[in-house]
C-alpha cells in the first residue's frame, strides 16, 4: 500500500522527496520564509488537487494523458523535482549536469505516473489531509510539515512534507509516509544501477520501461 502512496501522495500536494543531505548540488535554499505558510502550502494544494480529481474523475478516467498533464502541471507548482533527483543519486549525482539530473528527475516522475497514476482516480470518499505541526529541519534547510491522510473507514496515515524556500516559495523535497522516505526509498532502488550505468543510460531505461521505479515494500 505504501508504495501506491508514493505517488498518490506526490500528486496531491507534492507532491510528491531526511536522509544526509549534505550531498546537494543544487542551489541553497533562501532565507526562511514566515513560519506557518509551509503547511498552508500543503493544505490548499492538496485540497485543490483531490477536489479536482473527484471532480473531473470521469474525464480522466477516459483520457489518460488529460490526467498526467494535470499531475505534472500539479508537480511544477509545488514539489522540487531536480532538487530531489540530487538527493535521489547521492554520490552519483555529484558533479552532475544539471540537464543530467533533470532528466533523471522527469524520468523518474514519468515511469511512476505511467504505472500508479490511475491509482489517484481510485481514492473513495473524501479524503483529507489535517496539519498536526511545522518544524524547522537542522541547519536551516526548510521545515517539516507533519499531516495525516484522512480516509473514511481507515486510520489517518501520518504524511512529513520537507520543504524549502525556493525564491520565496515553499517547495517539496522529500515525502515519509509512515516514515518511510520518498528519496531515502528510490536512493536505495538506484543505488545498484547507477553504479554500472551512467545517469543517462538509467534515465533513458526508466522512458522505455526497461526500468521501473517500484521500491520494495508492502
Amino acid at each position: 500500500m505504501k508504495t501506491k502512496l508514493i505517488p498518490v501522495l506526490l500528486a496531491s500536494a507534492l507532491l510528491a522527496s531526511a536522509p544526509s543531505l549534505s550531498f546537494a548540488q543544487a542551489a541553497p535554499a533562501t532565507a526562511a520564509a514566515p513560519q506557518g505558510q509551509a503547511g498552508q502550502v500543503v493544505l490548499d494544494a492538496s485540497t485543490r488537487i483531490l477536489s479536482t480529481l473527484q471532480q473531473r474523475r470521469g474525464e480522466f478516467r477516459s483520457n489518460p494523458t488529460a490526467l498526467r498533464g494535470f499531475i505534472n502541471g500539479e508537480l511544477t507548482k509545488t514539489f522540487d523535482r531536480d532538487y530531489a533527483a540530487r538527493l535521489v543519486l547521492g554520490v552519483h549525482g555529484r558533479g552532475a549536469s544539471d540537464a543530467d539530473v533533470k532528466l533523471f528527475a522527469d524520468a523518474m516522475a514519468d515511469n511512476l505516473m505511467q504505472r500508479y497514476g490511475s491509482a489517484l482516480l481510485e481514492i473513495q470518499g473524501k479524503p483529507s489531509f489535517r496539519l498536526k505541526s511545522e518544524a524547522p529541519l537542522p541547519g536551516n534547510r526548510g521545515v517539516k510539515v507533519s499531516t495525516e491522510l484522512v480516509r473514511a473507514g481507515s486510520e489517518p496515515t501520518p504524511v512529513d512534507y520537507l520543504m524549502r524556500n525556493v525564491n520565496g516559495q515553499w517547495k517539496i523535497f522529500d515525502v515519509m509516509i509512515e516514515g518511510i522516505s520518498y528519496v531515502q526509498t528510490f536512493k536505495t532502488q538506484f543505488d545498484a544501477p547507477l553504479r554500472q550505468k551512467s545517469i543517462q543510460q538509467v534515465a533513458t531505461e526508466l522512458r522505455n520501461g526497461s526500468m521501473q521505479a517500484a521500491p520494495s515494500g508492502k
